[in-house]
């Protein structure tokens, strides 16, 4: 049987991974500033990560969430302590789409209402929600049509007032930071709007940071840059470090009812243990901190490369566009100066490396690059 082939791969096996590298089954050591998607934030094979997986392995394996697990409160304890929202409540799940999608759920339930609001160039799944950020308009997906989706231009206060006025929309989603669209940056003040005319118009405000949270803006949640609060703010990536867990913080204002929502695997024992694990690591080695400090010093760095058309980013989340396609630089990255990276559309090369990333490992990057642009 073949795999089903929708994404190229490169012909690198990668066997061994610690902290910021990684090395493939010939020996060959790579800077990894992409973290599989961003979904590393406390660094490859972290011994607490590894021994915390290993000893629930021991105990117990993976069980679901269908009996009593103080894991999930271990988890909510620590969460609710580092990202500013201990009031909130957390359902776990497994993916950010399914974060997403129970995310809308519940804002429909909430004011019994149908319409989303989202914006141009955003991405919010595969599922539920129209794949806005492709050049590709063979790959949209469909609209769900029990949960009609309008897309607004970004940082439009106006236009969303329009829509929001007409009294049928349940939800507007947005993410801190844009991934797929092309690390785009809500303003903050348009975010500020956003707030006051959700809460006018009884709208729930969903706050997608699934990519942008977990601490690589620099802030637990890239929107409290704008110092506002969501109804919903769902996240995943970093969460597990790897492994497979997404959830959602819920505004005290819902109120739990049994059967609203549900997941098979959503919280179980051994993605438990992986999510305390990333928090313990994330406190003790200030890594939301980190991110700030060596994301500022890379940002202002690479602003100095004269063929970098604009930097974009906040903490670790970084974008650098380019007027040629990048798919070149990127393959000269990876292939001669072995440093993986990400990349959106044609023409922006996306870091998303571990929250571990110190200043000298950022500057080992810096003069990969410097060395394949200046040659």
């Amino acid at each position: 049987m073949k795999l089903f082939d929708v994404y190229p791969l490169f012909d690198i096996n990668i066997v061994k991974g610690e902290g910021c590298y990684v090395w493939d089954d010939q020996g060959t050591e790579y800077l990894d500033l992409y973290g599989g998607h961003a979904v590393i934030s406390i660094g490859h094979s972290h011994p607490h990560y590894v021994e915390m997986i290993t000893d629930q392995v021991n105990k117990l394996g993976f069980y679901s969430n269908s009996v009593v697990n103080t894991l999930q409160q271990d988890v909510a304890d620590r969460l609710g302590l580092l990202c500013g929202y201990d009031e909130y409540a957390l359902f776990l799940v497994n993916s950010g789409a399914e974060a997403n999608e129970n995310a809308l759920k519940l804002a429909s339930f909430h004011n019994g209402r149908k319409r989303i609001v989202a914006f141009s160039k955003a991405f919010h799944g595969r599922t539920s929600l129209a794949v806005a950020a492709t050049d590709n308009p063979k790959i949209v997906a469909p609209v769900n049509a029990t949960n009609p989706v309008t897309f607004l231009p970004l940082n439009d206060a106006a236009a969303v007032k329009a829509e929001l006025e007409k009294g049928d929309v349940c939800a507007v989603i947005i993410e801190g930071i844009l991934g797929v669209g092309g690390i785009q940056i809500p303003d903050p003040d348009f975010l500020k709007d956003l707030r006051e005319i959700c809460t006018a118009t009884g709208t729930v405000l969903i706050l997608d940071e699934i990519q942008s949270g977990y601490g690589r803006s620099g802030k637990f949640f890239a929107h409290q840059y704008a110092g506002i609060k969501a109804d919903i703010i769902t996240m995943a990536k970093g969460i597990g470090n790897g492994f497979p867990l997404s959830g959602m913080l819920i505004s005290p204002e819902f109120k739990a009812v049994h059967g609203m929502l549900g997941t098979t695997y959503g919280g179980n024992h051994l993605a438990c243990a992986a999510a305390v694990a990333v928090l313990d690591v994330m406190k003790e080695e200030d890594l939301v901190e980190n991110a700030a400090k060596v994301g500022n010093y890379l940002m202002a760095e690479l602003k100095e490369f004269p063929k970098i058309k604009e930097v974009r980013g906040k903490g670790l989340m970084i974008g650098m566009e380019f007027d040629e396609p990048v798919k070149e630089i990127r393959r000269r990255l990876l292939f001669e100066e072995k440093v993986f990276t990400g990349v959106t559309g044609m023409h922006v090369i996306r870091l998303l490396p571990p929250l571990t990333l110190t200043i000298g490992q950022a500057d080992v990057f810096l003069a990969a690059l410097k060395k394949v642009l200046e040659s």
